[in-house]
This record gives C-alpha cells, sequence and structure tokens, in this order.
C-alpha cells in the first residue's frame, strides 16, 4: 500500500466494536482485568493507551520500524532518547542545532554526566576527530538541519557509526516518513517534533520516536513508561486527524516553498537562501538522493540586519512567531528566538547570524505569499532608504 493510503487510513480500520471511521478518544486511564493473571492488554494508560497505541503503530509503520513512541512534547521525546546515555557517556550532534535540543544537551544532561560535541555530521574526518573511544554512545543528526539546510548523507553516516557499534539518531521533523525514512538508511532511531509537519495545524503538542531492532525497541519502551513522558489520548487522536493529510500538506508545502526560494534568489535586498529544494544548494544532489521531496522549510539572510525588525512588522499574511511546520506561513528570526540559547560564538561558526530569517512556507496561494513579501521587502528597503527606521 502506497503512503498516501497509509496516511488517509490512519486509524480507520482499528475499532472492530463499532466500526468506527475515526478512532475513538479513550480517556479511561484504568482497565478492567478479566481475572487474575489475564490482561485485555491494556493496565494503565501511561504504560499502554488504545488511542495512543493506534498512532504508535502508524507511526511505526511510516517510518518502516519496529517500535513506535508519543511523548508529550518533542522535547520530552528527546529526553526520553538522552535517558538511553549514562554518566560518562558521549553523543557527536550536528553542528547547526536546534536551540531547544542544544540547551537540554548542555544545560540539563551534562548534570548527569553526559557530554556533547558539534560538528558537520556530513564531515567524515569531523566525525573521526570527534569520536572518542570508549566513551561516545551515539550520532545524533538532524537532515535538514534548523535553521540552515545542511544535509547528512544519513546512510553514510549509518554505516560510519556501525563500524564502531554507535547509535545513530536522526530528526526527522522537517522532512517527515513522507518524503523521508532514516531507518531505511541505516539510521536506529528516527524522531519528531510532531507538533510541526506531522500535526500540521499549530494546535497540538507531541513528539515521536521510531526505534529500528527489537533490543533497543524494548528498552525504549520501558523508559518511555518509566519516565511517563507520554501523549495524551486527546492529543494522540488530534495527531493522528492532522497525520491523514499529510501527503497534501507537503506536497503543498515544498510546491510553495520552492518558488519562494526561487523569488528570494533574485531579490536585491536578499544575499543568500538556504534551501535544498533548489539546484544551487550544496547538497541538492545527496538531499534528491536520500528523499523523495524536500521541506517547506527555508532560510534568507537580508543585506542588512536593520532590515530585519521592518520585515516582520510589515509582514501581513505571514505571521510573525515561533514554531513551523503548520498550514500558515511563520516567519521566525533564528538569532533571538529559536536559537538564542546556543552561543554566539557557535551561532557566528554555522552563519545564524542577525541577518537571518527562517521562514515556514504554508499552504496559501504562493501568489499571495510572495506578494506579502514583496510589500514587506519594499518598505523595510524605503525606511532604510530614508533613514526612518522605526525604534522599537
Amino acid at each position: 500500500m502506497k503512503i498516501e493510503s497509509k496516511l488517509a487510513q490512519i486509524g480507520s480500520q482499528s475499532e472492530p466494536v463499532t466500526g468506527a471511521v475515526s478512532f475513538p478518544v479513550v480517556h479511561s486511564t484504568a482497565y478492567r482485568h478479566p481475572r487474575l493473571g489475564q490482561s485485555t492488554g491494556f493496565d494503565y494508560t501511561r504504560t499502554k493507551n488504545p488511542t495512543r497505541a493506534v498512532l504508535e503503530e502508524a507511526i511505526a509503520e511510516l517510518e518502516k520500524g519496529d517500535g513506535g513512541f508519543a511523548c508529550s512534547s518533542g522535547m520530552a521525546a528527546l529526553q526520553t532518547i538522552f535517558a538511553l546515555f549514562a554518566q560518562g557517556d558521549h553523543l557527536i550532534v550536528s553542528l547547526d542545532l536546534y536551540g531547544g535540543t542544544y540547551r537540554l544537551l548542555e544545560q540539563i544532561m551534562t548534570r548527569f554526566g553526559v557530554t556533547a560535541t558539534y560538528v558537520d555530521t556530513d564531515d567524515i574526518q569531523a566525525l573521526d576527530r570527534a569520536y572518542r573511544e570508549g566513551s561516545t554512545k551515539a550520532v545524533l543528526i538532524e537532515t535538514p538541519t534548523n535553521p540552515l539546510m545542511m544535509i547528512t548523507d544519513i546512510a553514510k553516516i549509518s554505516a560510519w557509526a556501525k563500524e564502531t557499534s554507535l547509535l545513530t539518531i536522526v530528526d526527522n521533523t522537517l522532512l517527515t516518513p513522507f518524503f523521508q525514512r532514516p531507518l531505511e538508511l541505516g539510521a536506529d532511531i528516527a524522531i519528531h517534533s510532531a507538533t510541526k509537519y506531522l500535526g500540521g495545524h499549530n494546535d497540538v503538542l507531541a513528539g515521536l520516536i521510531v526505534t529500528k531492532g527489537k533490543k533497543l525497541s524494548e528498552e525504549m519502551f520501558f523508559l518511555h513508561n518509566s519516565i511517563g513522558a507520554v501523549l495524551g489520548p486527546q492529543d494522540s487522536w488530534l495527531l493522528m486527524r492532522g497525520m491523514k493529510t499529510l501527503a497534501l500538506r507537503m506536497e503543498r508545502h515544498e510546491y510553495n516553498a520552492v518558488r519562494v526560494a526561487q523569488y528570494l534568489q533574485q531579490h536585491s535586498l536578499v544575499t543568500e537562501v538556504f534551501y535544498p529544494g533548489l539546484g544551487s544548494h550544496p547538497s541538492h544532489v545527496v538531499q534528491s538522493r536520500q528523499s523523495s521531496g524536500n521541506t517547506g522549510i527555508l532560510s534568507f539572510k537580508v543585506k542588512d540586519s536593520r532590515l530585519v525588525e521592518p520585515i516582520l512588522r510589515y509582514i501581513k499574511l505571514i505571521a510573525f512567531a515561533e514554531s513551523l511546520g503548520g498550514v500558515e506561513s511563520l516567519m521566525t528570526y533564528p538569532a533571538v528566538q529559536t536559537h538564542a540559547d546556543i552561543p554566539q560564538e557557535i551561532r557566528d561558526q554555522v552563519g545564524v547570524d542577525d541577518r537571518l530569517l527562517r521562514f515556514s512556507v504554508g499552504i496559501e496561494h504562493v501568489e499571495d505569499l510572495i506578494a506579502d513579501l514583496d510589500q514587506a521587502l519594499a518598505k523595510a528597503g524605503e525606511e532604510i532608504e530614508k533613514g526612518e527606521l522605526v525604534d522599537e
């Protein structure tokens, strides 16, 4: 069955008693046992909930994994994965990284003796230099990265990791299993901030983990249940409802993003556009090989940092807001929002500077999005030219 059909049918054939096409929300936290030593398969909802179970089975199938685990947020999913590691363990992590992941690693995990080294995870020599024999346990990859859209060759790095028995963990938030399936390329764990594209409507907070292999899946089940940062049944249902339309949405996000990126490339106030769907992207070939499509996220740099504030003030259809992956278009200023927790020297090293804007391109008509960008850029340019910048 094609992935479009699997998505549309999530939960629709899982309720045998009533035949409900939309799987019901089961709020019960406790379940009757038929007799001593017998169970319906459900005992306590933290361990297993009927609604959440349908979601978890769906994401495991979509990612071609063996275990699926729904968490209360993307950060909760990361924390659950990091519980695999112990004092003295070391991780190699993508240099261009979501600020929340960096904060969790540097301000929380270091308290437990787990450390990280940040490198370009597509560079084997950099990985070799970062590797610490006896203590390095995993490679954590964002691909594409947020916000600079750097690409890591998942198959190449997974093969490298297996040579030294390291886990390969891939954040697949920006592409989803509709466009990219890391486990098929050799990764051990795929993770999602399901708040983003999988939910798709900016109305549910969730994280998902998919594991490959029986042993790792059993260990993740233990951690998921023991830590307890599980997704509630109502949010599980909302997430499943969003996922049913994922194929249609991702196709529209990509269509719009390509055209917006092409527009920005030609604009006189824009100096760089970061989008792997463009042929000019340095990793376009790798991206095309390991995925069947492109994200709706792009970033761009304006020629003068003074343009940022008026652009964010003048956009109308596009909202100035954090987050990404919803049907509505959102623009974010990474240096002071999503990546504020990353030290200035690291931001400077990767290029997350005060001229960079990230654009989560929604599913509105692309001509309306370009028109909104055009008028905002024009007005911002006029303010700079006339020296009439508003001092906020």
